[in-house]
């Protein structure tokens, strides 16, 4: 497991309640697992439906509104990634939701709070609440592990993608993860690695998967041109030997003279 995967809230804990090893077990577990179609509510207290979301990749993050520490680090991580992940695959081709899973604190008020606090106004997150039953049962089936403990929860750090038709894709461990461990999974899902290369989109999408590159020094993600510089030159130097043999070759021929 990464170094940050598991976000410790207390400092003294009674007895162990949180088993690192089977809440990272669960959390892998639950790739390829589909969501069932909850009911939530936004901010404003509307009804919401996981379903609702479907058709583009989802961003999950479960986090708990009176959190110190870890979960703000995983929120503000989350921003920076999906920042530059809009650069890399286009703003409105995923979405993000935080669900608070302390359903007793968490309410639509609370969520709404704690996004203005966050500085988290993209057009394409959302906030939501939801009973215990319905936390427990997405918790579940996401693999997201949590514990009270003395000054809050234990919980797993980890930020779950969810594809277009809403089964477990990929997580992301780790309180403060670096853009790439986010984007690159979006990119295998928007652009998608067994795009039909017989369409036009196909082909420009698998053009995009492998040529949309991290770039550290910028910390963004940039279209590289060497591939088609690699190719380019590559096809010149087939065509000289190909020129050179084909001449060679008419040189060599032998002359039929007519009587």
């Amino acid at each position: 497991m990464s170094p940050g995967a598991l976000a410790h809230e207390a400092k003294h804990q009674a007895e162990p309640s949180f088993d690192r090893d089977l809440a990272f077990k669960a959390s892998q577990g639950a790739v390829g697992q589909v969501l069932t179609d909850h009911s939530f509510r936004d901010r404003s207290g509307q009804r919401a439906a996981l379903s609702a979301l479907r058709g583009k990749p989802l961003i999950i993050s479960m986090i708990y509104t009176s959190c110190p520490h870890f979960c703000p680090m995983i929120s503000q991580a989350l921003a920076r990634g999906a920042d530059i992940a809009g650069g890399a695959v286009g703003e409105t081709s995923f979405n993000i939701v935080s669900i608070g899973f302390d359903t007793a604190v968490d309410t639509p008020v609370r969520m709404a709070s704690w996004a203005k606090t966050q500085g988290l106004d993209a057009a394409n997150w959302r906030f939501f609440s939801a009973d215990r039953k319905t936390v427990q049962a997405l918790a579940a089936e996401l693999g997201f592990a949590y514990a009270p403990s003395p000054n809050g929860f234990d919980h797993l750090a980890q930020t779950t993608i969810v594809d277009a038709k809403g089964v477990v894709f990929h997580q992301v461990y780790g309180t403060d993860f670096e853009a790439p461990f986010l984007v690159e999974p979006l990119k295998d899902l928007v652009f998608g690695r067994a795009s039909q290369l017989t369409s036009l989109d196909g082909l420009i999408n698998r053009v995009r998967l492998f040529c949309t590159v991290f770039n550290p020094a910028t910390g963004r993600y940039d279209f590289d041109y060497s591939l088609f510089i690699v190719i380019g030159v590559g096809f010149i130097c087939l065509s000289g030997v190909g020129f050179v043999i084909v001449r060679a070759w008419l040189n060599t021929r032998p002359v039929v003279r007519k009587a």
